[in-house]
């Protein structure tokens, strides 16, 4: 029987399915339309569109890039890879990198259960007519045990899906992202035949210049590619290792990048053709985008509270709520289903069999996603912590790569390969200088802002959940945790010091 090591994705078109579902997660249909009503001008959003492109060239792309060619070269899970393109002794930037990965996934996996509960609910119920009927659903059910049980839903299922290895993945992503997709433009063909919609669509494309000279324009931007492709989380690494060799690196990672944000315009289409079209009838423009703008206990306002009587008030409202969950809980799953993959395969790389791997991970990250199911105040703590964590994997991406010489690994790791696009030596600046700039200047910026507004009495509180404090301390334990076991990890994967 062939060593899952040795398996590799049977289609470039697989492949890419899998990816997408990567980077085509909830950050697209339920953060990004928010962002982008967030840092909009009195006239429209569109220039923080164009902020929000240009870096995808400038950071999502690159750093795709750098997964793709990294992981195809070093065929083992994040943690064997990085120690060997890094060095040995750099084991465990690949170890944070892949508990950071995991530290999202506890809570993920109750976000993925939210989903599948709504898609129910949205079935089987009648929808909510108004905000206060809305915000009653909601609460009852956090104040049920539901959250615990769609949580453990969603492991048992992510479990499933990669039971088998990197086919069963890939069959199951041939089914959710097309079905994804399939919802999304179905939705998006509803929402421009609304009354009103226009002026939603209308004001989501037009530039406001103006909005370009606030630095917390282009840091949104650059923050949203950070969280939105799933660049420098190490996800695309691991898929990547079991890619065929003769597939190359930067078409895939443009089709990745591209469509990854074509779906977040969608959804953004979506939500502000929707929103306007319905809040429209009854509000100014400036209360609508204090709705969209307005994210609720751990941002869940818009998704949970709002959506679903703003559907009930369109024709054929039950039907387009229950698809609009249902492709919400595809996104959700899609993207949990890597997270468990990734675990999976770094501890396969320290020897211990597959199906135990699989089992174990599961087990720990339901309980350990526990007190995120049973408190929305720990889960907000978890998705500040380690989502500004990721600031710090892009750049160990970017290090493992400029320990080799970018130039050197560009040449002889990614354009070697006839038929695909060329990186050239505008990635190699990006990689060695951009990325590394961007990442120190992404997390100070967070940093700041926890110091100045999220906490500015309590920064220095540990305990505080979106303190300065509470980073570096439960950052700090890791590394060092990572650090002191470094020789061990080493002689566990056979790869020496």
């Amino acid at each position: 029987m062939t060593k899952y090591s040795e398996q590799r994705f049977s289609s470039r078109w697989g492949l890419l399915l899998s990816v997408l579902g990567i980077a085509v997660g909830t950050g697209n249909i339920w953060r990004f339309p928010r962002i982008a009503a967030t840092n909009s001008g009195d006239a429209g959003a569109g220039a923080f569109l164009l902020a929000w492109l240009l870096f995808l060239f400038l950071w999502s792309v690159p750093l795709i890039i750098a997964e793709y060619a990294l992981g195809r070269k070093g065929r083992m899970g994040v943690v064997g890879t990085l120690a060997k393109m890094a060095g040995g002794r750099y084991s465990w930037m690949g170890a944070f990198l892949g508990f950071v990965a995991a530290a999202i996934m506890f809570y993920y996996s109750v976000v993925a259960g939210w989903c599948m509960y709504y898609f129910v609910k949205m079935t089987t119920s009648a929808l909510p007519l108004d905000v206060a009927a809305g915000q009653g659903v909601w609460d009852s059910f956090q104040a049920s045990g539901f959250p615990v049980l769609f949580h453990a839903l969603a492991m048992g299922l992510g479990a499933l899906a990669v039971w088998k290895g990197i086919r069963s993945i890939e069959k199951v992503n041939k089914v959710l992202i097309p079905t994804l997709l399939a919802i999304v433009v179905v939705a998006l063909y509803r929402t421009i035949t609304l009354d009103g919609a226009g002026s939603g669509i209308s004001f989501l494309f037009t530039p406001d210049w103006a909005t370009l000279a606030k630095p917390n324009t282009w840091l949104e931007a650059l923050t949203q590619n950070a969280w939105d492709t799933g660049a420098g989380w190490g996800l695309i690494l691991t898929y990547a290792a079991y890619m065929r060799s003769r597939h190359g690196v930067v078409k895939n990672s443009l089709i990745t990048a591209v469509g990854n944000n074509t779906v977040s315009l969608m959804a953004a289409v979506i939500i502000f053709g929707t929103a306007f079209a319905i809040l429209g009838q009854e509000m100014s423009k400036p209360e609508v985008l204090e709705v969209m703008q307005t994210s609720g206990p751990a941002a869940t306002g818009l998704t949970f509270v709002w959506m679903p009587q703003l559907f009930a008030k369109m024709p054929a409202g039950n039907v387009f709520a229950m698809l609009f969950f249902l492709g919400l809980s595809c996104a959700a799953f899609s993207s949990l289903i890597s997270m468990i993959e990734m675990t999976s395969r770094i501890v396969v790389d320290f020897n211990v069999r597959r199906s135990h791997a699989i089992v174990g991970v599961c087990a720990a990250a339901f309980a350990l996603g526990m007190p995120s199911a049973l408190n929305l105040g720990f889960f907000e703590n978890q998705d500040f912590v380690w989502g500004v964590a990721l600031m710090l994997c892009g750049a160990f991406i970017a290090f493992s790569v400029i320990r080799q010489g970018a130039r050197k690994f560009r040449e002889n790791n990614i354009d070697n390969l006839a038929g695909d696009f060329r990186a050239r030596r505008p990635w190699d600046y990006i990689i060695t200088y951009a990325i590394p700039l961007m990442a120190g200047l992404l997390l100070v910026w967070w940093l700041w802002l926890s110091a100045t507004q999220y906490a500015p009495d309590t920064w220095f509180d540990p305990t505080d959940k979106f303190s300065v404090m509470t980073c570096l301390v439960q950052w700090s334990a890791v590394l060092g945790v990572f650090l002191l076991l470094n020789r061990w990890m080493n002689r566990r994967m056979a790869l020496g010091t």
